[in-house]
């Protein structure tokens, strides 16, 4: 019988995260479970990388005003590279609600301490980046912090410097059964035997809410299916560029190796945990590129390169932090809808506070982010989602 302080269930970039800021904080009897041969099969491997604090909500912002300061100092912390290139996230306003909405989160993220966003008009766009179509824009904004990290070599640098300092991580250790008695979670079945423990994390990405199940606990988070396109070889635009959000059509791209990455959300797209990428996706995404960028008219796409992941959706497309009424010790640390990756910094050292001492500062409320807020229909409101 394996006996651990804490066990995290999910050893992606969030787990990963959460295991390094325990045992950098002290707690090093941690055991992380890993249902895979390899860590990051699941959403990390599979993410844009994208990160940003251009939010329109303070918890978001918070989050991010942790994390990418993190980011800027990982290679150095963990000794491990990070991959962050701060080439920052320009939005496109094409409507004057798209302005007045980048308006309002300028003023909020400033309000909280973001130096590096500013507001900018039609014309500075066109100098920044003259092969955009720009004859719509009406301005947009830009924040030269954000830009991308490379999520599997996060993960990896946390694993490696946490199990230096305790961690146990098995793999191939699929969840089966959790235990609950008077105290709350006493242990859990797993397909390499049983553990006993007083406290679990939820880190299970879109599987979170089977996991949850377990536990005896409706957890309102579900896998939607994100396609990436990865485009060949590409000089006609520039590799400096910052990743671009055209808030007419929810088309966003970065620079990726010698190519460019595409993204788009596609409406029609309805929860389910299918991660086949459809091919009939790309002609729909070219064709916003080249709406906005004439030059990738000419962008070539090899299908076999393309990929498609899983975002872990909540109601409210914000992360589900903290312990759960009713299940002591029972800690959630998912829902992130797209912005795990981003907020793992935060998510880790959120968490580890809260089971270590109850309580943390990395935001002003975290309570905002509970999982009583669904039954209390106390939602959050986030209107760009990436």
């Amino acid at each position: 019988m394996h006996t651990a302080d804490v066990v995290i269930i999910g050893g992606g970039i969030v787990g990963s995260s959460i295991a390094w800021h325990l045992t950098s904080a002290g707690c090093k009897n941690v055991l992380v479970l890993e249902r895979e041969s390899s860590q990051g099969k699941g959403s990390t491997g599979k993410s844009m990388g994208g990160v940003r604090a251009q939010f329109s909500t303070p918890v978001n912002i918070q989050l991010s005003l942790y994390s990418i300061p993190f980011y800027a100092r990982f290679d150095e912390v963990l000794d491990h590279p990070s991959g962050y290139r701060p080439q920052g996230y320009l939005f496109l306003a094409t409507q004057d609600s798209h302005l007045a909405y980048l308006r309002a989160n300028f003023d909020r993220q400033k309000a909280l301490g973001l130096q590096t966003v500013e507001l900018l008009q039609s014309d500075d766009i066109r100098k920044m980046l003259p092969q955009l179509r720009s004859d719509d824009l009406l301005g947009g904004s830009f924040c030269s912090t954000d830009g991308f990290v490379d999520p599997y070599s996060v993960m990896t640098g946390f694993m490696a410097r946490a199990t230096e300092q305790g961690v146990t991580l098995w793999r191939s250790a699929e969840v089966t059964g959790i235990s609950v008695d008077q105290n709350g979670v006493s242990g859990l079945e797993t397909s390499r035997g049983p553990v006993t423990t007083r406290v679990i994390v939820n880190a299970a990405g879109a599987w979170a809410a089977h996991v949850a199940k377990l536990a005896g606990v409706n957890l309102p988070v579900e896998p939607l299916r994100r396609m990436l396109i990865p485009s060949e070889p590409f000089d006609d635009f520039p590799h400096s560029a910052p990743m671009v959000v055209d808030l007419s059509s929810g088309f966003h791209f970065r620079p990726e190796g010698r190519g460019f990455l595409l993204a788009w959300n596609d409406p029609e797209e309805t929860t389910s945990f299918n991660t086949n990428f459809e091919n009939s996706f790309i002609e729909k995404v070219l064709l916003h590129a080249a709406d906005r960028v004439p030059v990738f008219d000419n962008l070539a796409i090899n299908p076999k390169r393309c990929w498609a992941g899983l975002y872990e959706m909540s109601p409210d497309h914000h992360a589900i932090l903290g312990s759960v009424p009713g299940v002591p010790g029972f800690f959630l640390a998912n829902g992130f809808s797209g912005h795990g990756v981003m907020h793992s910094p935060a998510t880790g050292k959120i968490l580890a506070d809260l089971i270590l001492y109850g309580k943390t500062k990395v935001v002003d409320d975290i309570s905002v982010l509970g999982f009583e807020r669904f039954g209390k229909g106390e939602l959050l409101h986030e209107t760009a989602i990436l």
